[in-house]
C-alpha cells in the first residue's frame, strides 16, 4: 500500500507508475511457478467485484455524480497493467517513465529527480519475519531500480511494526484486507474519509474521497440487492483506479 500522506504519492500518476513497475508475472513466475492468480480489484473473484469495461446500469448511476472528481476510468474501465513475463518488463518500464514525467519527474544523472533536482524515493516498512516479503520487495527494488529510483527498505520488529503503521509512518507497507461477501460499516473504517487520520486506524493509504464515502452509504442504506451490488461495485471501481496498492 501507498501512503497518499506523504508528497510522493499524492499524485495517481505517480502510484500508477509504481504499478507499472511491479512486475508481477516475472516475480509470480520467480515465486509461486506462476501458480498464484493476481488479486484483480478489492472483491477480486466475487460477485461484488467490478465489471471488466465501462460502468453501465446503476453502477453508472451512482457513479456519475461525481464523474469530475474521480480517476476517468473508474467509470472507462480500469485493468491493472500486464507485463510480458520478461524480467527487463520493457513496455511497462516505458510507461512508468512517462508517467512519472507527467508528474514532475525526470531521470537525471540515472537519479528519478523532480525539476529542483531532488531525488524521488521513499521507505519500505516492512516486518521482520517475512521471508516471501522480502523476496517480492527485493525484485520489486530491482525493477524500481530501472527507473532511477532507490527506496529505502525498512525491517522491524513486531512491536516497532505497529507502532509506526499506527502513525502512519512509511511510504509503502505491507497490506492485506480479507473483505466480508456482505460489507457493512467496517468500510468506512477501511477507506473512509473520517478514519483516515486517526491514530492506529485502518484506512492504511489515507484516502479521502466524497464518492468512496457515497458509495459506502449506498452499500449500507440499498434498498434493494442489485442496488447494494451497484454500490460495492461502484467502491470497488474507486478504490481499484485510484492506484492505492500494487
Amino acid at each position: 500500500v501507498m501512503n497518499t500522506r506523504l508528497p510522493q504519492f499524492e499524485d495517481i500518476r505517480v502510484r500508477d507508475a509504481m504499478i507499472h513497475a511491479f512486475n508481477f508475472e516475472f516475480i509470480n513466475d520467480a515465486m509461486t511457478g506462476g501458480a498464484q492468480p493476481r488479486i484483480t480489484s478489492y472483491f477480486s473473484n466475487s460477485p461484488l467485484a467490478m465489471q471488466d469495461g465501462p460502468a453501465t446500469g446503476r453502477v453508472l448511476e451512482f457513479l456519475q455524480p461525481f464523474a469530475d472528481d474521480i480517476p476517468a476510468d473508474a467509470i472507462s474501465g480500469y485493468e491493472l497493467p500486464i507485463s510480458d513475463g520478461s524480467e527487463r518488463n520493457r513496455d511497462n518500464i516505458s510507461a512508468a517513465l512517462d508517467l512519472m514525467q507527467q508528474a514532475g519527474y525526470t531521470v537525471q544523472n540515472g537519479v528519478m529527480a523532480n525539476a529542483n533536482g531532488d531525488a524521488f524515493t521513499f521507505e519500505m516498512l516492512l516486518s521482520s519475519g517475512s521471508s516471501e516479503n522480502q523476496s517480492m520487495v527485493d525484485m520489486y527494488v530491482q525493477s524500481l531500480s530501472r527507473l532511477g529510483i532507490t527506496p529505502t527498505i525498512t525491517v522491524v520488529d513486531g512491536a516497532q511494526y505497529s507502532e509506526r503503521t499506527d502513525v502512519y509512518d512509511f511510504g509503502m507497507t505491507y497490506y492485506r484486507r480479507g473483505l466480508s461477501l456482505s460489507p457493512g460499516n467496517e468500510q468506512y473504517l477501511y477507506w473512509g474519509i473520517d478514519g483516515a487520520d486517526v491514530t492506529g486506524g485502518r484506512n492504511m493509504m489515507g484516502v479521502k474521497s466524497e464518492a468512496i464515502d457515497a458509495m459506502i452509504n449506498l452499500l449500507l442504506t440499498s434498498a434493494s440487492q442489485d442496488d447494494f451490488l451497484a454500490a460495492t461495485q461502484g467502491l470497488d471501481r474507486l478504490l481499484t483506479s485510484g492506484r492505492y496498492v500494487i
